[in-house]
């Protein structure tokens, strides 16, 4: 059988065409690294998400190496957390379920695109190499805030990545002459020791703390504040620690209730 030259060329044109579409396939499915959702995720009552070990306190957590969980949990018309931030060069497995409706949960630019049903826990694993910054969006109809329901995925350097958070714990009020504290907790969600300083700065007193916290750990530094040193009035204080800062306002009183040490009735 004798087959024209043109045809041949049509033949050999639709077989690349047919490959390519395979191996673009091939690549969006497996290529950035997501492997296929299944029911590994397992259940759970949406009733009771609140009390889940998983769900109770969403967001990322440092699981070892490069290696890194993100819980989310999808409702009307939210994801919490509504924001997420990763490291770039980690692999992050996530877990989102829904408190209400099926919601999605799809991360624009990647092929994370999964439904979310009440009861059920969706699982997909990701690699992000690169830094960048990608929205969140529901996919699902779920009500009159649809449209609304969005998030955001930072994936930032390496060296710009860490989780340590600062917490203080500060009265407002203060009656001069009593004993007062400032509490300041330094946690840290990495699997690695940190060692930092936590700092008090309150009228002309400052305090220092080495603090040493073990992996996946926290400290609680006690600052005893000498009111009689710092004087009835307003006192701006600021608390830093591991690049993080805290500002609050002591106000100390005098004993008759006032904070200027003139007559609280004038």
């Amino acid at each position: 059988m004798n087959i024209h030259t043109y045809e041949k060329l049509w033949l050999a044109a639709a077989m690349v065409l047919i490959v390519g579409f395979i191996a673009t396939i091939t690549y969006g499915a497996v290529g950035p690294g997501v492997s296929m959702i299944d029911d590994d995720g397992g259940s759970i009552d949406p009733d009771a998400i609140s009390d889940h070990e998983r769900f109770g306190d969403t967001g990322v957590t440092h699981v070892g190496g490069n290696e890194y969980e993100v819980d989310v949990v999808a409702q009307a018309w939210s994801y919490s957390p509504g924001e997420i931030e990763v490291p770039a060069n980690s692999e992050v497995t996530f877990y989102v379920t829904s408190r209400d409706v099926t919601h999605s949960f799809s991360v624009v630019g990647t092929n994370i695109n999964t439904m979310v049903i009440p009861g059920e826990v969706s699982q997909m694993t990701v690699e992000f190499d690169e830094p960048g910054e990608y929205g969140i969006l529901c996919n699902e109809y779920c009500g009159q805030g649809h449209h609304n329901m969005e998030g955001k995925l930072n994936v930032v350097p390496e060296d710009e990545f860490n989780m340590t958070e600062l917490d203080v714990e500060a009265p407002s009020e203060v009656e001069a002459g009593n004993e007062t504290t400032i509490n300041a907790t330094v946690s840290d969600g990495m699997q690695t020791d940190l060692e930092t300083t936590a700092t008090l700065e309150i009228g002309d007193q400052r305090y220092e703390e080495d603090v040493t916290i073990s992996g996946d750990g926290s400290e609680t530094v006690e600052f005893a504040v000498d009111t009689d040193e710092l004087g009835a009035g307003d006192h701006d204080w600021t608390v830093t620690a591991a690049g993080y800062e805290e500002r609050g306002t002591l106000t100390v009183a005098d004993g008759n209730g006032g904070s200027d040490g003139g007559d609280s009735d004038a």
